[in-house]
């Protein structure tokens, strides 16, 4: 079974940046490399909504419209880690940000959260304006 564990939310003005970390630990199917990874978030009444992730194997990456030039997702494998990026952060990005993982979604549902068995317990972004 799979852990993931998400860090390095907080509270920022508009316009500052903030790095997130989400650790996977535990017994894997396989290797971490061929993982998709992916970030999510969630606001107060709102869909959990896909903010960008790793194809499986790690290859493509894919980012919702909203955040595309401002948040980088990346991933280091050997320490099985995936980081998101966020810079020019505005109040709208204000959510609490999931990391999840799946070693069998297909490319097409990615962007779907039934699709992932493997959840974060989240940590929260708070952006004043």
């Amino acid at each position: 079974q799979m852990q993931l564990v998400e860090s390095g939310g907080g509270l920022v003005l508009a316009g500052d940046s903030l790095r997130l970390s989400c650790v996977a630990s535990g017994n894997f199917d396989r290797a971490f490399r061929s993982y998709a990874v992916v970030w999510f978030r969630q606001a107060p009444g709102q869909e959990r909504e896909f903010v960008a992730g790793f194809a499986r194997s790690g290859g493509s990456t894919y980012y919702a419209d909203s955040v595309k030039g401002r948040f980088t997702i990346s991933r280091d494998n050997a320490k099985n880690t995936v980081y998101l990026q966020m810079n020019s952060l505005k109040p709208e990005d204000t959510a609490v940000y999931y990391c999840a993982a799946s070693s069998s979604v297909i490319m097409s549902a990615l962007t779907r959260a039934a699709s992932f068995a493997y959840w974060g317990q989240g940590t929260q972004v708070t952006v004043s304006s």
